[in-house]
């Protein structure tokens, strides 16, 4: 990732010009928002980055804002600032996969040691979606029917069950099986399913 960018979420306008310069004084790159409501709108065509946003904010608050972004929690981890009496909310957060949380006033070298948390989730999944892609198009080299083949193995089905479900023989299943174990290169059954593993929902979806 070469932007480190910082969706910063919060009602009061002090602390967004105050946070704002301590991140770019960090060199980071900031977005502000002044309310959840106003992040929910643009969150499904922001680029990846840590989100770093208000607990306790008039409309949606940030538990709410949590909520509604968890599907994209791998692409906008999320850091939540706290103030006084909070301290439950944020707990609640961090139990539904907050990176951390920091409590208002918090120093720069606290708020950049947060953000690094939410960076390695970032780059960690950079690293599985690279491997999902690249498993994905290894997987394309195999028919659509070698598909259907893997798809029962993946489900841990017997060849008689997979030949049921695809209304074909047995045998047949048997070799689909070696073509797909020949095709992807692998020598083993765990080779073959740490693939389709990989590949995630693309697989599933080709």
């Amino acid at each position: 990732m070469t932007k480190r960018l910082v969706y910063l979420v919060d009602d009061d306008n002090a602390v967004r010009r105050a946070v704002s310069f301590m991140l770019r004084t960090a060199d980071y790159e900031v977005a502000t928002f002044k309310s959840g409501n106003e992040f929910v709108k643009e969150a499904d065509s922001l680029s990846p980055g840590c989100v770093l946003l208000d607990v306790r904010m008039p409309g949606m608050d940030g538990l709410e804002v949590q909520r509604v972004i968890s599907p994209r929690n791998n692409v906008l981890p999320v850091v939540i600032m706290t103030g006084h009496g909070d301290i439950a909310m944020a707990v609640e957060a961090m139990k539904a996969g907050a990176v951390d949380f920091l409590e208002k006033p918090f120093e720069k070298a606290m708020l950049v040691s947060a953000l690094e948390q939410g960076w390695l989730r970032l780059e960690k999944s950079d690293r599985m979606r690279l491997r999902s892609s690249e498993a994905a198009a290894q997987l394309e080299v195999l028919s659509p029917r070698e598909r259907d083949v893997l798809n029962g193995m993946v489900e841990g089905l017997p060849n008689k069950a997979i030949a049921h479900d695809l209304g074909i023989s047995p045998r047949t299943v048997e070799i689909h099986r070696a073509n797909v174990m020949s095709k992807l290169g692998v020598k083993s059954l765990s080779e073959a399913l740490r693939l389709a593993f990989a590949a995630n929902d693309k697989f599933e979806t080709n």
